[in-house]
């Protein structure tokens, strides 16, 4: 029977129809977007070692060859912007971007990172001149400078939950670690919220005898791996997850780990409160 005007271009795909979209949404190019804003390293500087990990992840998930791209952004905006993009299914970030922008990107968590020196988890450390914050009133007006400064959510409810910073207190981002302390030391209204690689070093400074530890945070994800606006097929995340559990830092992947300071990656295991859409 012929289609009439009105059901003409309605009908629904056939089994022949849906195979065929299958395999172009299985063999599809994705982009996986690392961002961490403010550590260091510029956009095109590990390139290599993306590329590198990529393949090496696409193989292990038995994804088609070429099939995942890589790219990296050092800066908040930048790494909105790459994220903006259709291809852009997943985010490799630290867990402060993850907690600053899950809801607007978007996130659902399908990873955590087991990062070499550091590992799955991490605390957080608030330091100030010594003597001078004996409670969280000590810190009205003053401002806190921090390498997680441009996520003002993630500081105030995970790095210092529960610690209750006054609301007057300034956050502002700062990558200058070393000059942020030596602010701190000199005595100026500022406190410096560490992660554990810069918390390790600041008994080495010549001046640590005039810092203190304010307060710690509860351990949280170093950093997440995350699906973005639910772009990646359900069969290929599936795939992925699995693959990238079983990687390991001696096996054939060892080298793609290694170049991105990596041992691998755990099932996520996020705070309570944590941003997701």
């Amino acid at each position: 029977m012929l289609d009439s005007d009105e059901t003409r271009g309605q009908r629904a795909p056939d089994n022949d129809s849906l195979r065929f979209m299958s395999t172009l949404l299985a063999g599809a190019v994705v982009s996986l977007v690392f961002c961490a804003p403010g550590y260091p390293g510029g956009a095109g500087d590990a390139q290599a070692y993306l590329d590198a990990f990529a393949t090496a992840a696409a193989a292990a998930a038995q994804w088609p060859a070429g099939s995942l791209s890589a790219t990296y952004d050092p800066t908040e905006a930048g790494g909105l912007e790459k994220l903006a993009k259709p291809e852009a299914a997943l985010a490799f970030v630290p867990f402060p971007f993850f907690v600053e922008h899950a809801a607007q990107l978007h996130l659902v968590p399908l990873l955590q990172a087991n990062v070499t020196d550091v590992g799955a988890q991490q605390r957080w450390t608030l330091v100030a001149k010594k003597d001078r914050i004996r409670s969280p009133a000590s810190l009205s007006g003053a401002t806190v400078l921090s390498i997680a400064g441009y996520a003002p959510h993630f500081v105030r409810q995970f790095a210092l939950a529960g610690w209750g910073l006054p609301q007057d207190v300034k956050i502002e981002q700062s990558a200058q670690v070393l000059s942020a302390l030596r602010r701190v030391a000199a005595g100026e209204p500022v406190a410096v919220l560490l992660d554990q690689t810069q918390m390790s070093a600041l008994a080495s400074l010549p001046f640590a005898a005039d810092l203190q530890n304010v307060t710690q945070s509860a351990p949280l994800p170093t950093a997440i791996l995350a699906i973005v606006d639910a772009r990646l097929p359900k069969a290929r995340a599936d795939s992925l997850r699995a693959a990238l559990l079983a990687i390991s830092p001696r096996g054939p992947q060892a080298d793609a780990l290694a170049n991105l300071r990596l041992q691998g990656f755990v099932a996520p295991q996020l705070p309570a409160g944590a941003a997701t859409p």
